[in-house]
């Protein structure tokens, strides 16, 4: 079997069981049994529970990213195109429940170098949905809002995107579609964009 078979195999099984067990609890011979190879065999491929810990957050990382930049269709309009970038993050998280709890919840949780690896990704799609409000607002806004306030509301958009994630991935057989959550976070966030960028903006009441 080509070794790149072979690792991706070993791959799959990793994310499997460190979602369902957590990191610590993750047992090689475990993984090697459901990859079908033998536990020396895990480690002359990958070297070290932390290094296909990390090989797994790499790879679902990157999928991730190329899931959601291949989703935005740059043809269609400014709601249109963050519709369907966020419809591309729910399909696949939705798609991918293990891998998604090993970045959401797994990798967060047991430090460097972990964390820094989930944060590149994060920081990734982050960049994604700053080019999409920000072309958004060129398109929409007499006055382009200010870089910071883009830079906000990117962030607030995918932290509430990555915990809705994981509320729909803990459904169960009650889960809703990729459909329905994305439509769920677009009915919030377009409402006060839309707002925004036709210069609608709230602004607090003082006594």
């Amino acid at each position: 079997m080509p070794r790149e078979v072979r690792e991706r195999q070993m791959l799959d099984a990793a994310v499997e069981i460190f979602a369902r067990r957590g990191y610590a609890a993750a047992s090689m011979d475990e993984i090697a049994e459901l990859a079908g190879a033998s536990k020396p065999l895990v480690y002359l491929y990958l070297n070290s529970k932390e290094d296909l810990f990390s090989a797994c957050i790499r790879r679902e990382s990157e999928a991730l990213v190329t899931a959601v930049r291949s989703a935005v269709d740059p043809e269609a309009s400014p709601d249109g195109r963050l519709w369907s970038g966020l419809l591309g993050f729910f399909a696949h998280t939705a798609a991918h429940p293990d891998a998604w709890a090993v970045l959401h919840c797994q990798a967060r949780t047991h430090g460097e170098p972990f964390t820094s690896a989930v944060c590149a990704m994060r920081q990734e799609i982050i960049d994604v949905v700053t080019q999409l409000i920000t072309a958004t607002a060129r398109e929409a806004c007499a006055a382009e809002p200010a870089e910071r306030e883009i830079s906000g509301l990117a962030h607030a958009l995918v932290g509430a995107a990555e915990s809705l994630a994981a509320w729909a991935n803990t459904r169960g057989d009650a889960a809703p579609s990729e459909k329905e959550t994305a439509a769920t976070l677009m009915n919030l966030v377009w409402a006060g964009l839309g707002n925004l960028m036709n210069g609608r903006c709230w602004s607090a009441t003082r006594p």
